[in-house]
């Protein structure tokens, strides 16, 4: 099994708008506007920073409780198995491919779904994995009873809360240093 992350070719592979300021990360989303990035949809009412901290720290604090290891304050985003949905992110989009035996399972944390619906408790959904981070061991009973959501058919036009993958926090720099270009 391993651990996916897409980024935009041309661009840096693991930057984290989480390590920039609010400032820093609004002009970047500026950039997304004018190149006509997807991930400029996020900001629509110009709060996604303050939003993205808030879910981090949940995500932080409810794997400390489970045991986790983080190594750092915000994580790094990928996907556990290849996920098309993802692709189509990016104008032009690259992955990293990295085996999830590489990583210290205590610096991995995995949501069933994209973290930010997972922890968005407007949503209304009271499936199991909301509002939940799983340790290593925990996501594969998850992923046993609900399956893995990028083998099933999908309407990738539903609403943004519907879970098209598995995602990764990756809570070290160890094995990312590795892969940065």
């Amino acid at each position: 099994m391993y651990l996916y992350h897409y980024y935009e070719r041309g661009r840096t592979p693991f930057l984290s708008l989480s390590d920039l300021s609010d400032e820093e990360a609004l002009t970047l989303h500026k950039t997304f506007e004018i190149e006509g990035n997807i991930f400029n949809k996020r900001n629509a009412d110009g709060k996604y920073m303050f939003y993205r901290r808030i879910v981090e720290e949940q995500l932080y604090s409810a794997f400390v409780a489970k045991g986790g290891k983080p190594q750092k304050k915000t994580p790094f985003y990928m996907v556990l198995g290849e996920c098309d949905f993802c692709k189509s992110w990016f104008i032009e989009s690259e992955v990293i491919k990295i085996p999830l035996e590489e990583f210290d399972k205590n610096t991995v944390s995995f949501t069933y779904g994209d973290s930010f619906p997972t922890f968005d408790p407007t949503t209304g959904e009271t499936q199991e994995y909301r509002q939940n981070v799983y340790t290593y061991n925990e996501i594969w009973d998850i992923i046993n009873k609900y399956g893995m959501p990028q083998e099933k058919p999908c309407d990738y036009d539903v609403p943004y809360f519907h879970v098209h993958y598995v995602e990764a926090q990756v809570w070290s720099d160890e094995v990312i240093n590795n892969f940065r270009l």
